[in-house]
């Protein structure tokens, strides 16, 4: 309804308003459950399935990991996961990234191996893991595969070559190379106690 000044309504507009209230607020409440009831997230048919999958929970992560699926993300959770002390998930996260290329999966598969982590103790697969790394630029890996050429451990060994392995950790600004390096290579200097008896000649 329109008001004219002219005409003076002012009057006649206020008894209309009032009588509109009467079906103006019930009209407002119904709009207002209606938008509610819109707005409202629809029931979940599938909790947690394939429509609508958790993504970052640990087990949308291990079945990931089960189909084979890499990626920056999903490789450093297996981080996550190992220092939560669930291994084999972490061991399933890494070998995957690991063996699409991932160097820093590589030297995580090197420890698990190592320490006998979410499966048995294998120097010898901790050591091939270490020299593809090294052979493939990292620093770390180079590191590793050093100590395991000086060492012997799960690689012949060749104190020479695994020297120059840790200069090139050290060159490339790695703290335990360079701390190595400045120990005059005593290996003792970079080797916890807890794993002396990995290290110790075999008569």
């Amino acid at each position: 309804m329109i008001y004219d000044h002219s005409k003076g309504d002012l009057p006649r507009v206020l008894r209309y308003a009032c009588g509109m209230r009467h079906f103006l607020i019930p009209l407002s409440c119904a709009v207002a459950l209606n938008a509610t009831a819109l707005w409202a997230e629809p029931e979940d048919d599938d909790p947690g399935g394939v429509l609508n999958p958790d993504e970052m929970t640990w087990q949308s992560m291990l079945d990931r990991a089960e189909k084979g699926e890499t990626g920056m993300v999903l490789c450093s959770t297996g981080y996550m996961m190992t220092k939560s002390g669930d291994h084999a998930t972490a061991r399933a996260l890494f070998k995957n990234c690991a063996e699409a290329g991932y160097t820093g999966a590589m030297t995580w598969m090197s420890q698990l191996d190592n320490n006998g982590l979410g499966g048995e103790y294998d120097p010898d697969a901790s050591a091939a893991w270490d020299q593809q790394a090294a052979e493939l630029g990292d620093r770390v890996g180079k590191f590793n595969h050093g100590l395991n050429l000086m060492r012997g451990h799960g690689i012949a060994k060749d104190e020479a070559l695994g020297r120059r392995y840790v200069d090139e950790a050290a060159a490339e600004g790695l703290p335990v190379a360079k701390r190595l390096q400045g120990a005059d290579y005593d290996l003792d200097e970079v080797t916890p106690d807890a794993d002396n008896w990995k290290y110790a000649p075999v008569f």
